[in-house]
């Protein structure tokens, strides 16, 4: 008998989420930088606009662990000629900007520049010259905006957030209905600079986030929900292991996790099986928007085969528990895969008879950012 599970992992998730503390540092901190770029007189002439991306904007992001902090990505789309301008000298544009405004606070990555403030990481990503409809894209509602991708499934109520009301949303989320079938607009990825190949390499954060959008309705919106459930278990079980990192990991897993599923319970367990019985050697991941990247590239033999060996034994555990006779047994065995974030095991009463807590059809959501 399946076991859903679904009042458990809406608890199980309000407990991995970021915190709304964490929310409204990250909102500030990337709205303070994001109009200081707009109004900086010497940045401002080459940027045609901003956008987020990562896991923040795509609803796959958990609660920082062991110290860390909450992170988010900003893309800057400018006008620089990458025929003209070097990796290195587009990023050296924004050095007198960040002496100004984050002194001792930032440093030079490969493809962006990281600003590590106390309770929040930002990481800036200047792209080159995109096309006319590229230019268009990042000036809709929804891409601008500070909402995720998971609105939609949201009432009303969620316009009292202060943003643009979901109505005018669910418009501007049109470009993205329009686009799925636009090659054009599919094939105009942004280009970013790595200074360590001292080249300018492809990337398509629309794409992505198109790309997650349309998996989590696919998956009946608990895509995004199976994506951040994984993402603990990494973190809460094997902290010392790094790799795949983030986004590595969230691609492979929809990659893996079929459509249609109805609940967050099936969608894990039936992702986790068929790494196991598809994946045994590492595979080629195709980027989404770029698919002659592998996004498993920069991953180790060794350290996908130690990957391997985790999602094993995660497998067996989450069939387990998705199999389980009675909701005891099941939510002991979810414990056992994410530690005691997940709800525990009803307790018994008086009568000697275990209290089950109740199925219910509550959106696993809940808050801004699920």
């Amino acid at each position: 008998m399946a076991q859903k599970m679904t009042t458990n992992f809406s608890d199980f998730l309000k407990e991995i989420r970021l915190t709304e503390n964490q929310l409204s540092e990250l909102k500030s901190a990337h709205e303070t930088l994001r109009r200081r770029l707009k109004e900086d007189e010497d940045l401002s002439p080459y940027i045609i606009g901003t956008f987020l991306q990562g896991s923040y904007k795509r609803s796959t992001a958990v609660r920082p662990k062991n110290g860390n902090r909450s992170d988010v990505d900003i893309i800057i789309v400018t006008n620089i000629d990458k025929t003209n301008v070097t990796p290195e000298e587009a990023l050296e544009k924004f050095k007198p900007f960040l002496e100004k405004y984050y002194p001792g606070k930032f440093q030079k990555q490969g493809r962006s520049w990281g600003i590590e403030m106390s309770k929040v990481d930002l990481d800036i990503v200047p792209t080159s010259a995109p096309s006319e409809i590229v230019k268009e894209a990042i000036e809709n509602k929804f891409i601008t905006s500070d909402f995720d991708i998971e609105y939609e499934t949201k009432d009303e109520s969620y316009k009292s957030y202060g943003y643009v009301q979901k109505s005018s949303l669910n418009e501007s989320f049109a470009i993205f209905e329009k686009s799925s079938n636009d090659t054009v607009w599919k094939d105009e990825p942004l280009f970013i600079p790595d200074k360590e190949a001292d080249s300018w390499d492809k990337t398509h954060p629309l794409e992505q986030i198109r790309w997650t959008i349309n998996k989590n309705r696919d998956c009946n919106t608990h895509y995004v929900n199976v994506v951040k459930a994984l993402k603990w278990w990494r973190k809460e079980k094997y902290p010392e292991v790094k790799h795949p990192k983030s986004y590595p990991l969230e691609h492979f897993i929809g990659d893996c996790c079929p459509d249609g599923i109805e609940s967050v319970a099936e969608g894990i367990t039936l992702t986790l099986e068929k790494i196991v019985n598809y994946y045994n050697k590492k595979p080629f991941l195709s980027d989404r928007g770029v698919p002659e990247h592998d996004v498993f590239g920069r991953l180790k033999t060794s350290d996908y085969d130690e990957f391997y060996t985790t999602v094993r034994d995660a497998a067996q555990i989450a069939r387990n528990a998705y199999d389980a006779g009675t909701v005891e047994e099941a939510s002991t065995e979810w414990r056992k895969l994410f530690g005691n974030k997940f709800p525990e095991p009803p307790k018994c009463n008086s009568s000697n008879h275990f209290t089950e807590r109740k199925e219910d059809s509550r959106n696993i959501g809940g808050g801004r950012f699920a």
